[in-house]
């Protein structure tokens, strides 16, 4: 964990987060919390590390999402090197799609 990132502040923005039941309630908070282009940057993050999981090159990733080479470049690092948050997210996207 990355200590520079803990704080109260932070905690409490988890912890609301954590309260959220369903699709609908991330939407309108997230709305609220943040602009248009935030969201769609963290979404084409996770986007980018799906593809990356999936062996796709840069360019097909560049291609699709739309994501400079700079992001796709700190999202592998992040898969490779970070605390594991993307792997973790994934991996239980994964296991919820083979429940469907």
């Amino acid at each position: 964990m990355n200590s520079k990132l803990r704080d109260e502040h932070t905690d409490s923005l988890f912890d609301a987060i954590l309260l959220l039941n369903n699709r609908e309630e991330c939407y309108n908070f997230f709305e609220d919390l943040c602009t248009i282009a935030e969201i769609k940057a963290l979404a084409q993050r996770l986007e980018v590390a799906k593809m990356l999981r999936d062996k796709k090159t840069y360019t097909d990733i560049c291609d699709e999402t739309g994501a400079s080479t700079a992001t796709i470049s700190r999202v592998n690092r992040c898969l490779v090197y970070g605390a594991d948050g993307y792997n973790l997210v994934l991996d239980r996207l994964q296991e919820k799609d083979k429940d469907k």
